[in-house]
């Protein structure tokens, strides 16, 4: 098994056998690094934070090589939910706690900042990612009603953000078609899309603006100073800046990131085609619920059920990951046993101990973001800009992330594995109870 989870669950250069491969247009494929380059910019990883940094950056007129061990939004960025939420991963009311009043709100500004970066980015670059309105957040237990109907008031009045209401049982399970939830806040500033058609866009557009991508292409070591060189198995590339936005896929690149920022695998299926009468989510937004190994879903164009969830207790990806994640969809969609699963795939996030980005200058020429911990589709766009505007002097969006304070995982990267079944075990038992 590879040291950085590149090779561990994958085939080399190979997209996953997910339903938004098979959807995609994967059929650009880039040139792997085969010689020196000397650039202003070096961006490691081809994802939503490297794609948009690069954008950014090759707009403002600077030379970027983008460099990917796969392929453009191989990874966490072309696997996932596809949901471009509000806020930051905590709630609003705990960033307060934590961080006081003002802190909390710049977060969430910064937040739509975020979701506006992506909706602009689609629209300036006419990027068809089936963008679609809505996310509901349902309550798997009875006694989280109460905060949510007060939540919402919360973003209401103190936030002033008026496109979120609450739902009770009823209206909620005859939205959702499921008995499962007690109450939920429907979000319609929120959104989903499909992210590899995304990624893919992303990457067309930093290539019209001039940057350079390699696919294929792993780096093996960076030697720092000014200039930054990047080592490939092919090349050197030689930078003024360095990014590393390689999230999950860190490997040992960067130690002081990988004490932060934890990987964890998650997994999607979907379904077959339903049938026209199947009722469910009949507003077509996109789903997730209250457990901490979330529940979420939305429905396809193509009228398919695409469910996510379940996190394994290791880091290889479970033998069958169709069954293993269909148990959980039977929980909610009990109508929908009999149904067949067309795709099931897994893929790589990371997260941290506080779950906020860790967006950091790691050096005077080095700047790295990742841990997006489920938040990703907004944040990684936005975090990608953000460096991107450092870079160029402007530091005040970097810095409202940048200064947060990221605690090192207990143990440190060897013990990764191991407390990572003990985290998941006691959250799936407490999700139970």
């Amino acid at each position: 098994m590879s040291h950085n989870l590149l090779y561990s669950n994958d085939i080399a250069g190979r997209y996953p056998g997910s339903w938004y491969a098979a959807t995609a247009d994967c059929s650009k494929k880039r040139a792997a690094l085969s010689d020196d380059k000397r650039c202003d910019v070096c961006v490691v990883g081809a994802g939503f934070t490297g794609l948009s940094a690069a954008i950014s950056l090759a707009e403002a007129g600077l030379s970027v090589v983008v460099l990917d061990a796969h392929r453009v939004g191989w990874g966490a960025s072309g696997r996932n939910g596809g949901q471009l939420g509000s806020g930051q991963r905590l709630e609003q009311d705990e960033l307060e706690q934590r961080y006081g009043h003002e802190q909390a709100h710049a977060m969430w500004t910064l937040a739509e900042r975020a979701k506006s970066t992506v909706k602009d980015l689609i629209r300036r670059h006419r990027i068809e990612c089936e963008l679609t309105p809505g996310i509901i957040h349902t309550d798997h237990k009875a006694r989280y009603t109460r905060d949510t109907e007060a939540y919402v008031e919360k973003l209401q009045r103190d936030y002033q953000y008026q496109q979120i209401e609450f739902t009770g049982a009823a209206k909620t399970a005859d939205l959702l078609g499921t008995n499962q939830y007690y109450s939920a806040s429907v979000d319609a500033g929120a959104a989903h899309l499909h992210p590899l058609k995304y990624a893919i866009g992303l990457a067309a557009a930093a290539e019209a603006a001039g940057a350079a991508i390699y696919e294929e292409t792993q780096v093996s070591s960076i030697t720092h100073g000014e200039p930054v060189k990047v080592q490939t198995a092919e090349g050197v590339v030689t930078a003024d800046s360095l990014i590393l936005a390689c999230n999950g896929y860190l490997g040992d690149l960067n130690a002081e990131v990988a004490a932060r920022v934890m990987p964890i695998n998650n997994y999607i299926l979907a379904t077959e085609p339903l049938p026209a009468d199947t009722e469910i989510i009949r507003n077509n937004m996109a789903v997730a619920d209250s457990r901490f190994v979330v529940n979420y879903f939305r429905k396809s164009p193509d009228n398919r059920l695409l469910f996510g969830g379940r996190e394994s207790y290791g880091y290889r990806f479970p033998a069958d990951i169709k069954r293993f994640v269909r148990q959980a969809m039977i929980k909610v969609y009990p109508q929908l046993q009999h149904i067949g699963i067309d795709y099931g795939w897994g893929g790589t996030l990371a997260i941290t101990m506080n779950r906020l980005p860790h967006i950091k200058s790691l050096a005077a020429n080095v700047y790295t973001a990742s841990g997006y911990s489920g938040h990703g589709v907004g944040m990684a766009t936005l975090s990608g800009k953000l460096i991107a505007e450092v870079i160029q002097g402007e530091s005040e969006g970097f810095n409202i992330l940048g200064h947060i304070d990221h605690q090192r995982f207990p143990g440190g990267v060897a013990m990764r594995s191991p407390l990572l079944k003990l985290a998941m075990l006691y959250y799936t038992l407490r999700d139970r109870i």
